[in-house]
């Protein structure tokens, strides 16, 4: 027997699949081509980047633009078989070198901006003065890939326990922090 209320609902529920249909494309191009979700699983950026927080992170940017020494990437780690949140240090070619809480880059001291002095500072005196970033190195990066490493030093699995990562594997650029809300940000170099 026919009923209106039959059309009605099927009309409802084809627009209904219609929309999901529509947003589920556009949520998979965006997440294939412009920007990838991130959410920051431990302290190894801490201060930068805070565990939990949630945003998304431009692959675009990782596609189009050259990477340079300091830029926040996600990388996949292939000895975690994940993507993890760490800063550039050593581009193609150089030699890498950590001594005595001093980054040296092909032989010469590198300032790090980045790195909050308190912080550093405080773990030093709740750690009897070790050093914040423990001896490493020579390494020469390999061309083609990079050295990438946490800002918090002592709580980072990254390119001084792993070896430099391929260029190939840096998947995005730059982190835009949407949650928590009240420190909404763009963490880039």
């Amino acid at each position: 027997m026919y009923n209106k209320k039959d059309d009605k609902f099927l009309i409802v529920l084809k627009d209904f699949i219609k929309s999901l249909a529509i947003s589920l494309v556009v949520v998979i191009v965006i997440t294939q081509f412009f920007v990838r979700p991130v959410r920051v699983d431990g302290l190894s950026m801490y201060p930068t980047l805070n565990n939990q927080e949630i945003g998304f992170s431009n692959i675009f940017k990782a596609r189009t633009a050259k990477v340079e020494r300091f830029d926040i990437v996600v990388v996949y780690m292939e000895g975690l078989d994940k993507n993890i949140v760490k800063r550039v240090i050593g581009m193609p070619g150089d030699t890498v070198l950590f001594r005595d809480d001093i980054l040296y880059i092909n032989g010469e001291a590198v300032d790090e901006p980045y790195l909050d002095n308190d912080y550093v500072k405080q773990w030093k005196s709740e750690n009897n003065g070790r050093h914040f970033t423990s001896d490493y190195g020579p390494t020469t990066v390999p061309e083609g890939e990079y050295f990438v490493v946490g800002d918090n030093r002592q709580n980072s699995t990254d390119s001084r326990r792993h070896g430099s990562m391929n260029g190939k594997n840096i998947k995005s650029m730059d982190v835009y922090v949407l949650y928590p809300f009240n420190v909404i940000r763009r963490v880039s170099n």
